[in-house]
């Protein structure tokens, strides 16, 4: 396989880098065979914008789509970033979209195979939470917090629980450490009668099923107190 590298190349003597068109365009060919033309895109951040941003890599820019997430977490402007890439192409598109994960990466390309989500939809989504978080929601069914992003209504989200529900995992090798507490939280909560009562609760006044669940499992003593004790501490930790 052709790597960005063997596209662009140093020219001898140090100069300015050579374009070996050829190995460019056996790129373009890989894609339309079903391969990625890209693992991930390396190097300065020339520009961020909320839905997208420039990467100089050795004096081209790299127009990338990326969620409101990875905005808000990019390097500066100036520094170096590395974002995992997935490649979008159609008849009059060509688009790359950029996670700083793999794990978002991952979250993005199986959002995508659920009808009626493209990747505008699966952006929107890791704009609103990240790729863990989303995970975590889908598995707490959790579709209030799963439609708030942006172009997902409630059958949408009710779609991709029932579409990616049995199809992940909270296993410690494929999430962050807060997905983990996450997961530790869910199966201690939903066995102790009195969490799940302020568990409920919480849902009834509103909160979601995933965010009632960490706060629940956030308070301090929480297997000594009663239902109502637990509930007006876990609506502390919602402020």
């Amino acid at each position: 396989m052709y790597s960005f590298a063997g596209i662009f190349g140093g020219s001898v003597g140090g100069g300015n880098p050579t374009v070996n068109y050829k190995a460019f365009v056996n790129c373009l060919i890989l894609v339309w065979e079903g391969e990625p033309m890209f693992a991930y895109v390396k190097g300065i951040v020339a520009d961020i914008a909320q839905d997208c941003c420039v990467i100089d890599v050795h004096d081209v820019g790299m127009n990338i789509h990326i969620s409101a997430q990875t905005a808000a977490r990019m390097p500066g402007i100036g520094q170096e970033a590395k974002l995992y890439t997935y490649t979008s192409v159609r008849e009059d598109a060509f688009w790359l979209y950029g996670f700083l994960s793999k794990g978002d990466l991952e979250m993005f390309k199986r959002c995508i195979t659920v009808s009626g989500i493209g990747p505008k939809g699966a952006l929107g989504l890791l704009s609103v939470m990240d790729g863990d978080q989303l995970r975590f929601a889908i598995l707490a069914q959790d579709v209030k917090a799963i439609s708030k992003a942006p172009g997902i209504g409630k059958r949408t989200a009710e779609r991709l629980v029932l579409e990616l529900k049995d199809k992940l995992d909270l296993g410690p090798a494929d999430i962050s450490t807060e997905a983990a507490v996450y997961g530790n939280e869910t199966g201690t909560v939903m066995d102790h009668p009195g969490k799940r009562e302020a568990v409920e609760a919480l849902v009834a006044l509103g909160y979601g099923q995933a965010e009632a669940m960490k706060a629940v499992g956030q308070v301090e003593g929480a297997d000594t107190l009663d239902s109502s004790a637990l509930l007006k501490q876990a609506l502390k930790k919602m402020f």
